[in-house]
């Protein structure tokens, strides 16, 4: 049992609010996910040839501006880290794999938990209040987020195990349910080069779907064909850089309530963690299909 929140603002001046919107709605879901949490936020975009690394140490001492000193030394002079407890993120005109090859060598404890112009994202162990504190959720800005509680069914409690999970550029998944077939999509999946990070079987889900659309799918396709291939039961929210989409499988038995206004677009697993949105008593709220699929647009 896990707890999935999304909220997508549709007006401007909302931006700056985001994080105080979304910090209730993920603390509502507290009991589904005591363990871990996690949440993707889509910002502003950096420039077309400049790309962002969100950056998690754990446990490891990390002394931040250092790394950001020896990067603009011998990768990128005009890089900049931007540092929030042991997460940070790495702003720059290298590439991903560049960026990604640099840290291997120099910094193999710092795990890279996401790339692209607008994501940012922060995932660890603890409670959802707790991890909302210490990396400041509530001061978040943006056009849409896609966060995660976590309880832990199948694999380990480990920040790498935490949701969101990623793939790609500007792309996050998160998952309530179980798949049962995650190792047959690994085999399909790694034939063609995609490395994973984990035995989670969320991330066999979140890769699955980039692949498609690195292939040319649009998320709608690369989800329908989701509905295909991935077996389980699964409620599934995906954040893209101006889309966030929802999606349900046949039997729907993993729960989950919209409420949508002329404002925003709020997507939790209770209602509990809605109701205390602007406006609530008077949003369309509904309980999405099986195998519908639901996207909307920042």
């Amino acid at each position: 049992m896990c707890g999935i929140v999304g909220l997508m603002v549709k007006k401007p001046a909302l931006r700056e609010q985001l994080g105080a919107l979304m910090v209730p709605m993920l603390v509502g879901m507290s009991e589904r996910g005591p363990e871990s949490a996690g949440l993707a936020v889509f910002t502003e975009p950096v420039g077309t040839d400049r790309r962002k690394l969100s950056l998690y140490a754990g446990g490891a001492a990390i002394d931040w501006r250092a790394l950001e000193a020896a990067y603009r030394g011998t990768v990128d002079a005009g890089a900049g880290v931007d540092v929030q407890a042991n997460h940070a993120v790495l702003t720059t005109a290298a590439t991903p794999p560049q960026a990604r090859a640099w840290l291997e060598e120099h910094h193999p404890a710092v795990f890279v938990l996401s790339t692209g112009r607008l994501i940012d994202l922060y995932k660890d162990i603890g409670t959802p209040a707790q991890i909302a504190a210490r990396y400041g959720f509530e001061r978040l800005q943006g056009t849409h987020l896609v966060g995660h509680t976590r309880m832990a069914t199948e694999s380990a409690v480990t920040p790498a195990h935490a949701h969101p999970f990623t793939a790609g550029e500007d792309f996050c998944l998160v998952h309530n349910g179980s798949l049962s077939n995650p190792y047959s999509i690994r085999r399909t999946l790694e034939p063609l080069g995609i490395h994973f990070d984990t035995d989670n079987d969320t991330e066999a889900a979140c890769r699955f779907l980039e692949w498609r659309m690195r292939e040319g799918d649009s998320l709608r396709e690369a989800l329908e064909q989701g509905l295909n291939e991935l077996d389980g039961f699964f409620t599934f929210l995906m954040g893209t850089k101006d889309e966030l989409a929802l999606v349900r499988d046949a039997f729907s038995c993993k729960p989950a309530v919209v409420a949508e206004t002329d404002d925003y677009v709020a997507i939790a697993s209770e209602y509990r963690s809605l109701a205390h949105l602007p406006d609530a008593r008077n949003a369309h709220i509904f309980e999405p299909m099986p195998e519908q699929i639901y996207l909307w647009k920042a």
